[in-house]
Formats: C-alpha cells, structure tokens, sequence
C-alpha cells in the first residue's frame, strides 16, 4: 500500500535520502531508477520503442508497397534499391518486414490484454476464497497447464481456423493460466495482511478489498508476467503462421515470410535469414526487458 519497510527506510536513509524522499518515492518511481542503471534493459527498450514506432508509421518508412508485387525482379539478393532483396513474388522483403513487424507487436499486446484480465480475476478468486473456488480452479489450470502450450493452441487453430483474430483468441484464452497461478499465490500471501483486515473492519466488501487493495498490490507481479510472456506469443503467432494456421498470404507475417522462403534457401538465403534476424531481436529485447523490469520491480531491493 505504499508504505515502506524498516529495512528499506534504512537503506534508503543511508544512501542520504530524507524523510520527505521516502514519502513522496513510490514502487514505481524506484522502480523506474533502479530500471535505467541496468543498461541493457534500457537498449532493449529503446529497441522495442523504435520497432514499434517504425510498424505505427509504416506506410511512411517501408519503401515499398508490401503487396505490390514484380516478376521481373523476383529472388533478387540485397541491393542498394531492395536492401533485404525480393521474395519469390518480387515483393520488397525489408517493406514486408516492416509491416510484419505490426502483426507481432499487435497479437504479443492483444494477446497479453486478453489473457491477463482473465488471470487477474480467476487467480483473486481462487487466492482469496479458497476452498471448493481455488479447487476447481487450479484442477482447471492444472489440466489446461498439462498440454503443451502449442500444441494446444494448434488443436485450437484446428477448430476455429485460422486468422488473426483467431490467433488472438487461441493464445489469449490459453495465455492466462500463467497469470492465474501468479496472482493465486500473490493473493494468498496478502489477503491476511493487516491492511486488509482493517479494511475488513472499515466494512469493504470482497469485491472492494479484491480490487483496490489486492490487485493494486498484485500489479508489479502482472507487469512483469505480461512483459515475459509478449515474446512468446510473438514465437507462437510466427510458429502458427509458418505452418500455414496463422496469418494468410497474402498479409505480411515474419513466420509466413520463413515458411514461403523454403524452397530458396540456397538460392537466395536472405529471404529468410531477414525475418528470422527480426523475430530473434524483437523476442530478445522483450526477453531482457523483460528481465530487468522484474529485477526493477524486486520488493526486496538487493541491489539499490
């Protein structure tokens, strides 16, 4: 609830902080300080942050039309005019990249705010009710938890067909269970501290003590699944889409664009070896972001 332990007020003070510091500093706020003295987290945020900006304005940035296609230049190798050269198509490849990069980001985030509501709500019902709830739904996640995840989300595919908004709901509707599981333990933890007893004693009802006080304590645990779990959605959308279940031709998708690029491996490596480089910097920058936001958002603060 914002307040600070004795052991942190104590490390804080020797570092030179006043009283009026500690007062006004927030998680977030020491969070955010603690996240740019870790630089590689930084670049990788940055990296993300220029991604993102380049798939908002890609029709200002991609040189070319993605879908315009040119049999006269198809399979051409990098060049000054095409700098990841052309597919098999003559489509520009670094154009397709660009706009590739949307389809990634987008189902990484709209799967990530499907699933998480989903988990935040199963995982506070089962963490603070307990008994016959938190059973049915752990013997839930238990089961859904024992397939793995792509295979599962294939079997989905399978029935519902394939397509972005498909895609969305196979992974989003699966996605939640890691969630489920780290809010259930964060609530269990917090749900018989003294906070919420006095909010019990004030009169608020489940629902009040859930969501304003449980989850807003729950939020760092959240922040950090999401940031994770958003470079393995970006590896299922691409797995989904190189096998043919994901995003149709002729839509740009970096895992369409490897499947398509098979039968030219030797011909013309570059037609996969472009958006394999950008599914691996995409994932990796999530990954150590990912990692540093979670040292960041440490509650124990070993390392100030």
């Amino acid at each position: 609830m914002g307040i600070f332990s004795k052991r942190r007020e104590m490390q804080l003070k020797d570092l030179g902080f006043t009283a009026e510091d500690l007062a006004s500093r927030t998680l977030y706020q020491d969070a955010w300080r603690r996240l740019k003295k870790n630089k590689l987290a930084m670049v990788c945020l940055f990296v993300i942050i220029v991604i993102a900006i380049v798939a908002i304005f890609a029709p200002l940035v991609a040189p070319y039309d993605p879908f315009e296609t040119d049999p006269f230049n198809r399979l051409q190798k990098p060049s000054a005019e095409h700098w990841c050269g052309t597919d098999d198509l003559g489509r520009d490849i670094f154009s397709r990249i660009i706009y590739g990069a949307r389809v990634s980001l987008l189902v990484g985030v709209v799967t990530e705010g499907i699933a998480v509501p989903i988990g935040i709500v199963l995982g506070c019902i089962a963490g603070y009710y307990g008994g016959w709830a938190d059973m049915i739904i752990s013997r839930i996640i238990e089961v859904l938890g024992s397939f793995p995840f792509i295979i599962f989300a294939l079997c989905v595919m399978f029935i519902i067909g394939p397509g972005i908004l498909n895609i969305f709901i196979a992974l989003g509707c699966i996605g939640w269970l890691g969630h489920a599981r780290q809010i259930r333990a964060a609530v269990i933890q917090l749900k018989n501290s003294e906070f919420v007893e006095a909010a019990k004693a004030s009169g608020a009802s489940d629902f009040d003590i859930i969501f304003k006080h449980l989850v807003p304590n729950c939020l760092a645990t959240v922040i950090v699944v999401a940031t994770i779990d958003i470079p393995s959605d970006i590896m299922f959308e691409a797995t989904l889409s190189f096998m043919g279940l994901g995003i149709q031709p002729p839509n740009p998708s970096w895992g369409s664009m490897i499947s398509e690029a098979q039968d030219y491996l030797r011909q013309v490596p570059s037609y996969s070896i472009f958006p394999g480089i950008a599914i691996m910097l995409l994932v990796l920058a999530f990954n150590n972001f990912g990692d540093g936001l979670r040292d960041a958002l440490d509650p124990k603060l070993k390392n100030l």
